[in-house]
């Protein structure tokens, strides 16, 4: 047996429309043809049927098909039954498939020929009640049809709108990664070039301690502001993931191709030998400035840790038009076979990621061994 769960409104609905079945017996009463030869009795009878008929009525939600079948079929002998009949069939018309629907009205209207066939000769005062009687149960049925093409109008446009909610969710959520992913690269690339000279110069220390003063106060001031800087851009991301959006991010100073000097000089500070061509004249579009000066950045960092020691050729050389092309490429480290950024201990992750920042540049980036080094090449778009 099917359970109903029935809500407030529900009850509410459902009296409501006994009351109505039984308000509409008591008005079409007077309407009802009364046959003096018929016994007493039946007219009783009939009131009786038309009673439990609308207190049946609370039953069309467990088994509105069978009780429109009976009130349809029991309609034609007792006169009170219209308006559970009624109620039933647009409890049918409204809530059931469109076959079980069929069904019914083709109960309800198979009579109907033989009616009009038999109508010029029927007496008006029973030709008025079954003309009224299959007007009630067509609209009946037509107002049950409207009721349940809106409700799933309602109910599809419901669904639709929870769908584009959840999307709209869902490109947000997209969003938030793909920021905290572009402050993951940031941090990588810029605490692993601070680190790694804060590194090497606390190596350079150690084993050498008896260095000259002026050089152990360089490269003490060397390690006090890499990690000045690399404290100061550690809590601006975290700024940012506490405050669970992306706008600190663009309030940061970003580098742009120009700087590419300064931190050449950086890297020579710490003892690296890096021979820079370029880069271009020309104001080059911060976009494809911030990608080359990362991409230059997370190389001479894993030159640094891969290969310490090697000769590193930086060029930078473009245009408006043509591009701008970075590469960066270092020798054989002095006493080691080969090395070079791809021999990463991250498994590549430096690598993958300068890919990925030149690629949602609209750029492409290539990294390949080369005579003994390594040689990272990458060209970007120059609009303008």
């Amino acid at each position: 047996m099917r359970h109903i769960h029935r809500t407030r409104r529900d009850w509410a609905t459902d009296l409501g429309l006994v009351l109505f079945s039984a308000l509409f017996a008591a008005v079409s009463s007077q309407s009802i043809p009364v046959v003096e030869t018929l016994d007493p009795r039946w007219r009783t009878a009939d009131q009786m049927a038309g009673g439990l008929a609308c207190a049946a009525v609370l039953l069309r939600r467990r088994w509105p098909v069978p009780l429109a079948v009976v009130l349809i079929l029991a309609g034609t002998q007792a006169h009170y039954l219209t308006g559970p009949a009624v109620v039933a069939v647009f409890t049918v018309a409204a809530t059931r498939p469109w076959r079980a629907t069929a069904w019914v009205a083709a109960l309800i209207f198979a009579p109907l020929p033989v009616f009009l066939w038999q109508l010029p000769d029927m007496p008006e005062e029973r030709a008025g009640p079954a003309v009224t009687y299959f007007a009630l149960l067509a609209g009946a049925i037509g107002w049950g049809l409207f009721r349940r093409s809106r409700e799933q109008l309602i109910g599809s446009l419901r669904a639709r709108a929870e769908l584009a909610e959840a999307d709209a969710e869902s490109r947000a959520e997209r969003a938030r990664m793909e920021a905290r992913e572009e402050i993951a690269r940031e941090m990588h690339d810029v605490l692993g070039h601070r680190l790694s000279l804060l590194s090497v110069h606390a190596g350079a220390l150690e084993f050498n301690p008896g260095a000259p003063r002026a050089e152990i106060e360089r490269a003490a001031g060397v390690m006090r502001e890499s990690a000045h800087l690399a404290l100061r851009d550690l809590r601006e991301v975290i700024g940012v993931l506490r405050a669970g959006s992306g706008t600190g991010e663009d309030e940061r100073p970003q580098p742009e191709l120009p700087d590419l000097a300064r931190l050449v000089e950086e890297a020579r500070a710490a003892g690296d030998r890096i021979e820079l061509t370029g880069p271009p004249d020309g104001t080059a579009p911060a976009l494809a400035g911030r990608t080359a000066y990362r991409i230059v950045q997370e190389a001479l960092t894993n030159v640094r840790k891969h290969a310490p020691g090697a000769a590193v050729d930086v060029r930078v050389a473009g245009g408006p038009g043509e591009g701008l092309t970075v590469e960066i490429a270092n020798a054989r480290p002095p006493g080691a076979p080969t090395g070079g950024p791809g021999d990463s201990t991250d498994g590549g992750q430096g690598l993958i990621g300068l890919a990925e920042r030149a690629r949602l540049a609209g750029g492409e980036l290539t990294a390949l061994p080369v005579d003994g080094g390594f040689r990272v090449r990458a060209w970007l778009p120059w609009q303008g």
